[in-house]
């Protein structure tokens, strides 16, 4: 299994997540347990293996870890999302964007630029053109604004 697609299935299961108020980690657990697992084989490419451990590893703390600091992202989403109100972002957007926000800022073994990248791209399978350009410019006002100034000296 690929970073990607491990990534994708952690976006499903935090979408999942914050619709229904499910434990992240008993989500996790349920999801991948052998039998339930082995059922997807047929619904998508993605699962047609299972993640190895470290992947499985990125994916319990991407879910627990969004869960746990969804409120912090969903008032970034907000920030950066100029000219959308909150009621307008689709769920699968806000759940793609709580990812990349959520591995720029709490996972620094993971590269920012793949972070903001693969969600531009996993949000195509999911979003029309309009809403994957506004997840790709809340991302990039994001990043400006929330990591690039961490890098500057101080005057």
């Amino acid at each position: 299994m690929t970073r990607t697609a491990a990534r994708e299935i952690a976006i499903q299961l935090g979408f999942s997540v914050a619709g229904s108020g499910q434990d992240p980690a008993a989500a996790v657990e349920a999801f991948f347990e052998p039998e339930h697992y082995a059922s997807l084989a047929e619904e998508g490419e993605i699962y047609a293996e299972r993640p190895s451990d470290s992947e499985l590893d990125f994916i319990l703390r991407s879910v627990t870890g969004v869960a746990e600091k969804r409120a912090q992202l969903d008032g970034l989403i907000g920030r950066y999302a100029k000219g959308w109100r909150p009621e307008r972002i689709s769920r699968s957007a806000a759940a793609i964007l709580r990812q990349a926000m959520y591995e720029i800022l709490y996972m620094p073994d993971v590269p920012d630029a793949a972070s903001m990248d693969e969600a531009v791209e996993l949000a195509k399978g999911y979003e029309d053109q309009d809403v994957v350009a506004f997840i790709n410019g809340v991302l990039g006002g994001f990043y400006r604004g929330e990591v690039k100034k961490e890098d500057k000296p101080d005057a």
